[in-house]
């Protein structure tokens, strides 16, 4: 999975990518600074991994991973082209969820292309011209498909009647991912890529000093998020670049505690990112390794094995399953044996977030 960080030059994405990879990309004090797009696999922090270690001993521990993926700075007018946006805007059409940064914060040696703070105002510059890319989609698309549907082409009508839908949702400025769709009609959507059929999560990019949650610029963004029924996270981009650069914990911990923070804030955005793109975490976990493994949420048993290899969903015999709770509880594999607590599962059963399993295959 490709989260998509996206927002104005000058927000502070690529800082926030290169506290997230602990990468050194140019993080400069001018438009289009980001030309490719940087991509960088970050781990999903859990902090399941180590309760499972406390009871399991092993050599190794392995974090699931995610992909994130810095895009340059849009512009007003990039559906247009303006400011290279038709290649910025073709690099967000690849990534299954977007990370929208704002600015929160004010400085004066950092130019804002808008010239003033306002992330509402920014957000919808941003929006404005992915929802005008998608209308150019979708007309282009009604163009070929009336002419099908005409000739009484029974999948061009049907497909005519969600785009006519569509059309006049993205006209109205509604986020497609937000508008309710039967799977049928969603399945029709998806050949279409559209920009605005993601999932979107807003981060407000605030002042080292100005982490309260009474931020007025984080309060404003928060609002909007819940208005659209999505997730906000605040952080400062300066605090997660100094924290990344720390390899001693201690050191960490204790530059944590100077602001108040329980975790670098990077953190609620990665959890963030794998909770908009439905994606739950089960285990193996064995001597050799304890290893997280990311799968959508009501994936079946069978392809939930094939993740690890291809031949174990092909072979697939059962699962044994316990789940991390009830380690907790009977504290090892024997235990959780005798107190019935290890399950023997099928084809049809669909894996849970935080499951542990052994999977049985033939091949």
């Amino acid at each position: 999975m490709k989260v998509g960080i996206i927002g104005l030059p000058n927000v502070g994405k690529s800082t926030i990518f290169n506290a997230l990879t602990s990468s050194d990309i140019p993080a400069n004090n001018y438009p289009f600074c980001t030309i490719d797009p940087n991509i960088g696999i970050v781990s999903v922090p859990d902090k399941r991994l180590n309760i499972i270690n406390t009871y399991i001993e092993t050599k190794n521990i392995v974090p699931t991973l995610i992909e994130f993926v810095d895009i340059a700075g849009l512009v007003k007018g990039a559906s247009s082209g303006e400011g290279l946006g038709n290649q910025f805007l073709s690099q967000i059409r690849n990534v299954d969820a977007l990370v929208h940064v704002v600015r929160g914060f004010e400085n004066s040696e950092i130019t804002h292309v808008e010239g003033s703070i306002d992330p509402i105002r920014d957000i919808e510059i941003i929006e404005t011209e992915l929802i005008l890319r998608d209308i150019e989609t979708v007309n282009n698309r009604i163009s070929k498909v009336a002419k099908l549907a005409k000739s009484n082409d029974k999948s061009a009508k049907a497909e005519l009647n969600v785009l006519n839908r569509v059309l006049e949702n993205l006209n109205n400025g509604e986020w497609i991912y937000n508008i309710e769709f039967n799977e049928e009609e969603k399945n029709i959507i998806k050949t279409w890529f559209l920009l605005t059929n993601k999932p979107i999560i807003y981060l407000c990019n605030v002042d080292e000093n100005e982490l309260d949650d009474q931020n007025p610029q984080f309060l404003k963004v928060k609002e909007y998020a819940e208005n659209n029924n999505t997730i906000c996270v605040k952080l400062s981009g300066s605090i997660e670049m100094q924290i990344s650069k720390m390899e001693n914990e201690e050191e960490k911990n204790e530059f944590l505690s100077l602001y108040n923070l329980d975790e670098p804030g990077l953190n609620k955005l990665i959890i963030s990112a794998y909770y908009v793109l439905n994606l739950i975490t089960f285990f193996t976990a064995g001597p050799e390794e304890i290893r997280a493994w990311t799968i959508s949420k009501n994936t079946y048993a069978p392809q939930a094995a094939g993740v690890i290899h291809t031949d174990f969903e092909r072979g697939f015999i059962k699962a044994e399953i316990y789940h991390i709770e009830d380690l907790k509880v009977y504290k090892n594999e024997l235990s959780l044996k005798e107190s019935g607590k290890i399950r023997q599962e099928g084809k049809q059963y669909i894996m849970l977030d935080g499951d542990i399993v052994l999977f049985k295959f033939n091949v």
